[in-house]
């Protein structure tokens, strides 16, 4: 690993807001991701867990700028990434797994067109016999053959479908994938093969991970740090044990008690935390703390003020006025 830089990737109060239409001429601001700063260092994976609909796929989307963020900075290596050049050379080294591997392969492509694409957009190779012996290596690398390289998407499982789906993101030969929920539509029995291939590349190739999930028990077998995401606000962020072992948030607390444990006796003991209330629509946020409304700690001073990352134990964050 180079001196030269601290972190791979770097993300600096990043703000995601979306004009809705609200009345006739009038438009709202839904503030998707809010203020959201966080730091990945070479080699390493952060899990970035919360519910659907708290603004993780758009934090992935705002990094390799497919959505213009409103404000904030992404770095890579130390350097700000702004501009038509550095954007295309940036989405050369972090490249993304989309969550449905159903909807996001081009139905009439064969597999070999779609790995290949961006081997063509990059001018990756000299010749079409180079292109396509790189397409059968990247085959190879994810568990698939190259007789399935003149095969259509629609053919395949959705296991499959997702290998093939990390077989085109792996054709740049990047440093960092932004896997965006990369298991959430496949089987159980298909999630946990996908996660041994992630982590089977990762320490073969070297690479970083962003992992964007629901699921607590996949986040923690994968991610070496974690970090909590609630209305668009990172309201946890530590070590990967640390945060499941030892949460510090309320929110984190309750999303934890959650997580099915295969032991009768701490079952028993342990009862799981219901929130009260819905998620406040992002349109219409509470003032002070985003998850007072639900929360059983708090009190009338949450309502004050968006309480700061603070460190309660050592390189582990919490957002909470009341810890």
């Amino acid at each position: 690993m180079s001196n030269k830089y601290d972190y791979l990737l770097e993300v600096k109060n990043l703000k995601q807001y979306f004009n809705i239409p609200n009345g006739l001429f009038g438009s709202k601001q839904l503030k998707a991701v809010d203020d959201v700063s966080f730091a990945i260092k070479e080699g390493e994976t952060l899990g970035l867990v919360g519910e659907s609909g708290c603004g993780k796929t758009t934090v992935g989307r705002s990094i390799l700028h497919l959505y213009k963020p409103t404000s904030g900075e992404v770095y890579y290596k130390n350097e700000l990434i702004s501009g038509r050049k550095s954007i295309n050379n940036f989405r050369k080294n972090v490249q993304m797994v989309f969550q449905d591997p159903y909807s996001s392969l081009d139905p009439r492509m064969t597999v070999a067109d779609i790995v290949g694409e961006p081997l063509d957009i990059h001018k990756l190779y000299a010749n079409k016999a180079e292109r396509q012996e790189k397409i059968k290596e990247l085959l190879y690398t994810v568990g698939l053959t190259s007789d399935h390289a003149t095969r259509y998407a629609h053919e395949f499982s959705g296991g499959q479908r997702q290998r093939i789906g990390i077989a085109r993101a792996l054709a740049v030969n990047p440093n960092c994938i932004i896997c965006d929920e990369p298991v959430s539509a496949l089987d159980v029995s298909i999630q946990a093969q996908i996660i041994n291939m992630f982590e089977e590349l990762q320490d073969k190739m070297g690479l970083t991970y962003l992992f964007i999930a629901h699921d607590l028990l996949v986040v923690k077998h994968i991610s070496d740090r974690i970090a909590v995401m609630y209305l668009g606000h990172i309201v946890e962020m530590g070590p990967a044990n640390e945060i499941y072992n030892h949460p510090a948030h309320p929110y984190s607390i309750s999303l934890l008690s959650a997580v099915p444990v295969p032991d009768p006796d701490y079952a028993r003991n342990h009862k799981r935390i219901v929130l009260e209330g819905d998620v406040p629509s992002p349109l219409n946020m509470p003032s002070g703390c985003p998850f007072r409304t639900r929360c059983p700690r708090a009190t009338a001073e949450c309502a004050e003020a968006m309480p700061q990352l603070k460190e309660v134990a050592p390189d582990h964050f919490a957002a909470c006025i009341h810890l």
